[in-house]
């Protein structure tokens, strides 16, 4: 067994006060990163260049007479 100290129950609120807000501002950042990569994606889905990699865009025709 270790002969360990039970910590101040004090310190103990502190430290559990500042877990929360670390998880609280992680949340938080991770919330915008999610905004981001929408953005991101809706952008990518814009793109004509993504449109004409998919094939969707409409292919010239060349007249031929």
């Amino acid at each position: 067994m270790s002969n360990k100290p039970i910590p101040d129950p004090e310190k103990v609120k502190k430290t559990v006060r500042e877990l929360r807000a670390l998880c609280r501002q992680f949340d938080l950042l991770n919330f915008q990163l999610e905004e981001l990569t929408a953005y991101v994606d809706a952008e990518i889905r814009k793109s004509p260049l993504t449109a004409y990699r998919l094939g969707k865009t409409p292919q010239p025709t060349v007249d031929r007479d």
